[in-house]
Parts: C-alpha cells; sequence; structure tokens
C-alpha cells in the first residue's frame, strides 16, 4: 500500500486504505458472522432495519471502482460494489482469509500460473434488476486503465499481457485481449508472469462489473450502478455525505459475506477528529447508531475512555498489515556502512518510541518487517537484539569498529504531520536513544507532501528518515516486493525500495514465492524471505500500531478481522 494511507491507499488503505498480531483483533463479535445470527459482542440479537451513520474525517472520494485504492474491496465501497473475491467477514485472524463473491470459487489456475478462470455464481443481478455479465466484470476493469479515470491499485496494469501499454475503452473500443470471456458466466484472465496471490488482487474493487450501456465515464461516481446490497442515493460535495439504501435486486443467498442488517448508511465525512469522537461518545439522537471507519481515539482521548467501563465497552480494536520503520540510504555515508546501521538497530529504544506513539494500547514494538500475523507468514527474529530501551553498549563497539570511535552526527528526516507514526514525538524519542550510544541526531521536519516527494524520490532520498507501509491484502507479497525488489527500483517516479536493494537471490526468491497457489505455503516462504533481508539492516523495524475506535451504544454484530484492523460495516446492525 502506497505511503500516502493505511485503509484507503493502502494499502494499504485506505484505505484505504488503508490494510492488517501478537493476538487477534480484540472485539467481543460473534465467532462465525455467516454460520448464525447469534448474539453479538456489542449485546443482543442483530436485527434488520434502521439507519446505520458513518462519522469519518475524511470523505468518500472518487466514489467509482476504477478509482479506488482499496484493500479487500474497502469498507463503504463494499456495500455496492461486490468483486470477484473478498476478504472473509470475520473476526481476528479467520478475517485475513480470502474467499469468493461474484465467483463461486477463489479461480482455477493454469499455465503456472499465468493463467486465472473464473466462473460467475447464478442469480447475480444489478440494482435494476439486469443480470451480472462476465462482460460486465471485463469493461469494468478495462475502464480502470483510462486515464482519466486513474487511482486505483497498479496490480492489473503490471500483471496483464499488454496491460502496460493499454489507454481503456475510452481510447482503445477493442478492448485487452488478455481478459477473455468465453461466455456469459467465464472470465479468464492471462498474466505476463506467474502470480499465485491473484485471488487477492481480485478482492480490489476494479474487479466490480459495470454495466457498458450505463458507463457515465467521470461521472459514474455519483451515481455508480450497484452490485451489492446497498444503492447510492445521494452523493454530496464529492463523497463528503454519502447515502445509500437497499438495494432491492441483492440476494443473501448469492452473498454469504455481506449482513446488510442496516435500511439506510448515512455516511458524514469531513468532521474534526476531536468532535467526532466526542459525537460518539456521548452517543446521542442518531449519534447513538453510528460507527467511524477512519479515526482512531488518540492517547488523551483514550485515556478517558479507559476510565469510564461504559465508553471502554464501546471501543473496538484492531490490528492492520501496517509496520513504521527507520530506512536507511546506503547511498549516503555513514549509512553505506552496514556496520552504522546496525549500531542504529541496536541503539532504538523502543519502548520509548511506543510512549510516543501513545503507549502500548495504541502500537506495539515490532523486531521483523512483517506485521506479526500469521497471513503475513511472520518469521520471528531480531538480529539486533537492542532489549526494551536499547542497546547502546553495543551500538558503541559498532561504531568503533565501523571507524567512529567518538560517535558521529547524522541527520534523521521526519513528517511534521501529527501522525504518531512519522511525526516529531516519534523522531525526538529516537533522538534521545540514539544520544546515549553517542549518535547525535539533528531533525529535519517537512511538511507532509515536501516529505512525501523528498523520501519517494531516488534523487532526493536522504540517509535516514522514518517511513511506514501497509498492505494491499494480508500476505508478504505487497510488503515485501514493493520495498526490497531491485526491479522495482523507480528513478524517475515514485520509488519504494528505500534501500535501493538489488539482490539477484532476493528477486529470484520472490518470484518463486509468487509461482505458488498454495498460500500457506508461501506464507512460510515470505517469512523466511523477511528474515533473510533483514540481516542487511536496510530498515529498523520500530512498531505496528493498533487502532482503538468508538462506536455508538445502539451498535451490535461487531466484527473486526485481521484484513482491516476496523469494524466492518457489511456486518453491522443496529436494532
Amino acid at each position: 500500500m502506497r505511503q500516502t494511507s493505511v485503509i484507503s491507499r493502502r494499502v494499504a488503505a485506505a484505505a484505504v486504505g488503508l490494510v492488517l498480531a501478537v493476538g487477534a483483533a480484540a472485539c467481543a463479535g460473534p465467532q462465525d458472522t455467516k454460520g448464525s445470527d447469534g448474539d453479538s459482542g456489542a449485546g443482543g440479537t442483530p436485527q434488520k432495519g434502521g439507519t446505520l451513520t458513518v462519522l469519518n474525517s475524511n470523505p468518500q472520494e472518487d466514489f467509482d471502482p476504477a478509482r479506488l485504492y482499496t484493500s479487500g474491496g474497502g469498507n463503504v465501497p463494499s456495500l455496492v460494489f461486490r468483486t470477484l473475491t473478498t476478504r472473509n467477514r470475520e473476526d481476528g485472524a479467520a478475517g485475513a482469509k480470502v474467499v469468493p463473491d461474484l465467483a463461486t470459487d477463489l479461480g482455477t489456475p493454469s499455465e503456472n500460473a499465468t493463467v486465472w478462470t473464473y466462473t460467475l455464481k447464478d442469480g447475480l443481478k444489478y440494482e435494476d434488476g439486469t443480470a451480472i455479465t462476465s462482460a460486465d466484470i471485463k469493461y469494468g476493469i478495462e475502464r480502470s486503465f483510462a486515464a482519466e479515470l486513474s487511482g486505483g491499485a497498479p496490480y492489473l496494469r503490471d500483471w496483464l499481457i499488454g496491460g502496460a501499454d493499454y489507454q481503456g475503452p475510452y481510447k482503445d473500443k477493442k478492448g485487452l485481449d488478455s481478459i477473455e470471456v468465453p461466455d456469459a458466466k467465464t472470465i479468464v484472465f492471462r498474466l505476463n508472469k506467474p502470480e499465485g496471490e491473484f485471488p487477492y488482487l481480485a478482492t480490489q474493487t476494479q474487479t466490480t462489473p459495470v454495466p457498458k450501456a450505463k458507463d457515465t465515464g467521470t461521472k459514474y461516481e455519483d451515481h455508480p450502478v450497484s452490485s451489492g446490497p446497498y444503492k447510492v442515493v445521494t452523493n454530496e460535495n464529492d463523497g463528503e455525505r454519502l447515502v445509500l439504501e437497499r438495494n432491492p435486486h441483492w440476494s443473501a443467498a448469492t452473498d454469504e459475506e455481506r449482513k446488510a442488517y442496516p435500511d439506510r448508511i448515512d455516511v458524514r465525512s469531513g468532521l474534526d477528529s476531536a468532535v467526532l469522537n466526542q459525537r460518539l461518545s456521548a452517543s446521542q439522537g442518531a449519534d447513538a447508531a453510528a460507527v467511524t471507519t477512519d479515526t482512531n481515539l488518540g492517547p488523551a482521548e483514550l485515556a478517558k475512555v479507559t476510565g469510564d467501563k461504559t465508553l471502554a465497552s464501546r471501543v473496538g480494536t484492531g490490528r492492520f498489515g501496517y509496520t513504521n520503520y527507520l530506512a536507511f540510504n546506503p547511498k549516503v555515508k555513514p549509512f553505506d556502512d552496514p556496520k552504522v546501521r546496525q549500531a542504529i538497530a541496536y541503539a532504538v529504544d523502543r519502548s520509548s518510541v511506543v510512549n510516543a506513539a501513545g503507549g502500548s494500547s495504541l502500537a506495539e514494538p515490532a523486531t521483523t518487517y512483517l506485521p506479526n500475523q500469521k497471513s503475513f507468514g511472520y518469521t520471528p527474529y531480531d538480529h539486533f537484539p537492542a532489549g526494551k530501551t536499547g542497546n547502546a553498549a553495543k551500538a558503541r563497539e559498532l561504531l568503533k569498529e565501523a571507524g567512529h570511535p567518538k560517535g558521529l552526527t547524522v541527520t534523521l528526516t521526519h513528517s511534521n504531520d501529527k501522525d504518531f507514526e512519522t511525526s516529531p514525538e516519534i523522531a525526538t524519542a529516537l533522538q534521545a536513544a540514539l544520544k546515549k550510544a553517542g549518535i547525535t541526531v539533528e531533525l529535519q521536519g517537512l511538511e507532509s507532501n515536501d516529505y512525501s516527494d523528498t523520501i519517494h524520490s531516488a534523487d532526493t532520498e536522504p540517509g535516514f528518515f522514518l517511513a511506514h507501509w501497509g498492505a494491499d491484502w494480508p500476505s508478504g507479497g505487497p510488503f515485501l516486493a514493493p520495498i526490497f525488489d531491485g526491479r522495482q527500483i523507480v528513478k524517475d517516479g515514485a520509488n519504494f525500495n528505500t534501500g535501493f536493494l538489488n539482490d539477484a537471490s532476493v528477486n529470484k526468491e520472490i518470484d518463486e514465492i509468487n509461482k505458488l497457489t498454495d498460500l500457506s505455503a508461501a506464507a512460510k516462504r515470505w517469512g523466511a524471505l523477511d528474515k533473510k533481508i533483514g540481516e542487511q539492516a536496510l530498515t529498523v523495524p520500530l512498531f505496528h500500531p493498533v487502532y482503538k475506535r468508538l462506536y455508538g451504544q445502539d451498535v451490535k454484530n461487531v466484527v473486526i478481522s485481521d484484513w482491516t484492523g476496523v469494524l466492518d460495516i457489511s456486518q453491522a446492525s443496529v436494532k
């Protein structure tokens, strides 16, 4: 997930998105949300009806399946847009699995996972009652290649044969030959290299069906044709106010994942985070049946909530695949010396960093690059054990071996955003810890856009800076490949391989894992690769965030999976 967002883009998404632990997501929701309508952790049996209000800081912009960058289909978007596959809507680790949605299964691979074939379920319909066809999915994907509808995940452009040069159906009406539709229920994808994780990619909103006759180009986001349980009836100010009502032609018989309890979803965005959390806390009027999909409790707010048992019972806790870390540019001295990088790794005081990130309730210390969840292939390692408060003596020893017996002075670049991730609080904590090891850290704070442009350019990337990465889906692939695959180094664009690693053995192993269609076997290989790369100290993992979000007192059936780390509104009930 690109570092612009957790849930919506990234991710890694948003998302969105912003994309997913020491434990399963802590929430008292049902163990099997699909198997029964039993009592939820929020209390009571969920019933159909009512209005669920969503209070968010950021508007749901670009509400077009081609333009959305989501993880697992997104949260609000997945109420309207169904995809070939989707995330499993269950609590904790079980929710990190990919499951069929419009398709009957996860797809049939052939020709060494370079060809993937999907068959659609029977009885799929749009909001107007017309049948959903495989040609609609092909067209929906093709329109995501149009320049005027850019913004979605880049994988299809990279993976599909001919995708790199295709300009979309408005310019090239012939379409992509690498997407075949032999009949109304079958769709075949031909890839330019093996991709065993194609079922994960098929959760992105770009695989949403779009009827060609109803496509209105850049205006399609105002009223996209629904394939999910809800349809758009209002879209004001580019997603600032979004009202959804039931799609009468959606059938639960074809959709095991979405409960769709409320009759209406009212999304109100552009709210100040403090005001938003105050409204959820007060839980008055319509806010009693309200949730947020993008706003966490801050350290001060969490302290107040924790002291109130009633409020504390209305806090959803989740974990998303996301790592905050220190990054090195080995082309810049003294970071070209592995011993200097190792010394810094030993000197880091993770306890102080966790405190700066809001405390142990909001952050968990990390010594691995991959998040500590099974789906990513998490393999425990700590190549440079610093303990809880740093190992200054070992750091000084390495600095001496590197020719710096009196220590050294370095510059740490960070963002001025108060995000508790790459912000001044984290940088200051690191500055104090490294000082104990004889490393004087000068801080360079940059405004958000300048910071992003600087660290993502091969020409301007600093030697030492704070960074983070979120998953486009819960696997090691979208975590390790963009950061450590040498073939993904971009010299004149947005570059994310910050360590400029171009190791033939690493590149080869990435290719070998990508051939695997056994996702569990692939996960183990990703974990082993993470451990191998970690030995080079090109990054210093610091912590994984924990999400704490309030919900209204009338909200029931709270489900928080390790895929998104936040309350899944497709499961929530308000009656």
